[in-house]
């Protein structure tokens, strides 16, 4: 069976690009990184992994990423979560899994508390919930907080990577580890402890803001940010399949 992507009218009148495989339920909700989309590896492999155990699957890509329309410099943690939320509602889904890539991890946070019981669990890798906070130095945020966007190297390509003080000051308003978050299902969190952009202490941080009593926490010491060798995507996978069988 193969699959392509299809377009679906959003929340801010921008056509967002989907995949989605009918199949067994919850659907497996896939939300990417920070300047990335569902062509990752991580998301493909989730995508070929549901159509080989027929279950449901939806992988996305955020206003303004990929192949769906809208401008980068206009995205926010709140406008991408009211793109998931409607792409969601758009394909019928009433039980999910979110899985969360980095920024994914910040935002399936948003998701679950707008979509209450729908969300069943969440999977984290190498989540990062409040990077506008610890993620950034003060001369960095100062600049952002007077509306300036920031700059840095891109370890993943050749062009550098724009944070816009939109996003930042949206992420300051939506910070989640300083209180309690308020999700009461399975969570599961893959982090690296060889990480050089999300501290693997951030996965922990989440683990005690969480609500939930069944947080589990599964470090992998030489694992990087990306998560996407071969034997990363096996913990993955392992872990959906613990989760959904359980």
């Amino acid at each position: 069976m193969t699959t392509t992507h299809r377009f679906v009218s959003g929340p801010h009148g921008l056509r967002l690009a989907t995949r989605f495989v009918p199949g067994a339920g919850p659907a497996l909700v896939f939300l990417p990184g920070y300047m990335s989309d569902m062509a990752g590896s991580k998301a493909q492999a989730v995508f070929d992994w549901a159509m080989a155990q027929g279950r449901a699957c939806l992988l996305l890509d955020y206003s303004g990423c990929g192949l769906s329309e809208g401008d980068f410099a206009q995205g926010t943690l709140s406008r991408w979560r009211d793109d998931v939320v409607a792409l969601i509602a758009a394909h019928g889904l009433d039980e999910v899994v979110l899985i969360g890539s980095s920024m994914g991890g910040w935002l399936m946070l948003l998701v679950a508390q707008e979509l209450g019981q729908t969300v069943r669990a969440l999977v984290g890798l190498a989540a990062a919930p409040d990077f506008t906070t610890w993620g950034y130095s003060a001369s960095q945020k100062a600049a952002l907080a007077a509306g300036e966007t920031v700059w840095e190297d891109n370890p993943y390509g050749p062009d550098p990577t724009p944070t816009h003080a939109t996003f930042w000051a949206d992420g300051q308003a939506l910070l989640q580890l300083n209180g309690t978050v308020p999700f009461d299902g399975p969570v599961r969190l893959i982090h690296g402890q060889a990480d050089a952009d999300v501290p693997w202490d951030i996965a922990l941080r989440l683990a005690a803001a969480l609500r939930s009593a069944d947080v589990q926490v599964h470090l992998i010491k030489d694992g990087d940010h990306r998560l996407s060798r071969p034997q990363d995507i096996a913990v993955l996978l392992a872990t959906l399949t613990r989760l959904l069988t359980e």
